[in-house]
């Protein structure tokens, strides 16, 4: 018996609104005509509000992977010393990116499902008797939905030193945050497509400030595709350094679209009350939470099943049962965790759908009814606000 559409609910990617499945499938057009010209121009400058940012927003043909790399390529010269933070998979990942091009990163861990501490991490630095020219950080890390104090960190690292570059990947927060560069203090700030930008994988995006942009121009750090440099010559003429993906291009448009019809204030709105109705929802069912409130991510929820049986179970089921797919742990966290993806054009009735199959899945395996635990708390949660 089919109970269900089928439903992706994993934090990237998501699904794809129709109206911009629809502006993908118009006829191609050459990426080195007036027509694209137009294109490119009107798409970097529709993602300028939800970045944040002063500047059209860089677009680039790749995954957000390729821009965790080009922020630190195009800020930081191979003697600079430099601070990673590294709180679950994705900032492990701009370790990775560190180790392989420098000698001079200093790493501070935080603890998988906790949020960096600012006045700690502040200490770390100053400990570090060097002079630091750039601090990398998630906004949200993905692995672990954790959301960063970032606009916290950005005014204290400018405090302490407004020379300190502060880059920040926004691949699993952007679109379903509020964020503002210059009142965040945030230098460089990257995301991708595949997220709350509710686009297919394959655009990648970089936006940046006034004082980012000379750093650009003068970094002798070798690069060639990633040379923020090439894009932002080509974007002065409307146009991009390599051939784009012109499909998500349009796509960009039908999803600013989407965005003034709906209004960015509402749909921050929208996500962080999908999370509110979500943890209250899976406490009820017994299942406890990674994170802590004042730290959970407004796109993503973490949560821990009574053992890996339970684990198992719960994701195979939603599957199998319901057509409903989440996300396992990854790294330290790959068998522990479970990870429910609630970001892009998802609202609180497609999350009370997998909330309702858990009660079933927890009801069959614990033996002990859940029936309406899970809905009820999560109704309550959101009669509140409707």
């Amino acid at each position: 018996m089919k109970l269900n559409h089928r439903y992706l609910l994993t934090p990237g990617p998501t699904p794809v609104p129709q109206p911009i499945l629809q502006a993908m499938q118009q006829p191609m057009i050459g990426h080195r005509t007036a027509e694209f010209e137009t294109l490119a121009d009107e798409a970097s400058r529709a993602l300028m509000p939800i970045f944040g940012t002063d500047h059209p927003v860089l677009i680039l043909t790749s995954s957000g992977t390729s821009v965790l790399e080009a922020a630190m390529l195009n800020t930081v010269e191979a003697e600079d010393h430099f601070v990673v933070v590294v709180s679950g998979a994705f900032g492990y990942r701009f370790k990775q990116i560190a180790e392989t091009y420098y000698k001079h990163a200093h790493i501070y861990d935080v603890p998988w499902g906790e949020a960096v501490d600012v006045e700690a991490l502040m200490a770390f630095i100053k400990s570090l008797n060097v002079p630091i020219k750039a601090v990398f950080c998630q906004y949200c890390e993905t692995s672990t939905a954790v959301l960063h104090p970032v606009k916290q960190l950005g005014h204290a690292l400018h405090q302490y030193d407004a020379n300190i570059y502060f880059i920040v990947d926004g691949v699993s927060s952007i679109g379903a945050v509020d964020v503002n560069m210059s009142r965040d203090d945030i230098d460089v700030l990257v995301s991708g497509s595949q997220k709350a930008l509710m686009l297919p994988p394959g655009l990648a995006f970089v936006a940046y400030n006034d004082r980012a942009l000379k750093r650009f121009e003068t970094i002798q750090t070798p690069s060639f595709y990633l040379n923020l440099n090439r894009y932002i010559t080509a974007l002065n003429d409307h146009s991009t350094p390599f051939t784009p993906n012109i499909s998500l291009f349009q796509g960009i448009l039908a999803y600013a679209s989407l965005i003034e019809e709906e209004g960015f204030t509402e749909v921050i709105k929208r996500h962080y009350l999908v999370r509110d109705c979500l943890r209250q929802a899976l406490s009820a069912l017994d299942l406890e939470l990674l994170v802590v409130e004042e730290d959970a991510s407004p796109t993503v929820t973490a949560f821990k099943p009574k053992d890996a049986e339970e684990l198992s179970t719960i994701k195979s089921e939603l599957d199998s049962r319901f057509n409903i797919v989440i996300a396992g742990g990854q790294g330290q966290l790959k068998g522990k965790i479970l990870r429910l993806g609630h970001l892009g054009q998802v609202t609180p009735f497609d999350i009370l759908q997998a909330v309702a199959a858990l009660e079933i899945i927890l009801t069959d395996h614990r033996q002990n009814n859940y029936i309406g635990k899970g809905t009820t708390a999560f109704m309550e949660v959101l009669s509140q606000h409707v």
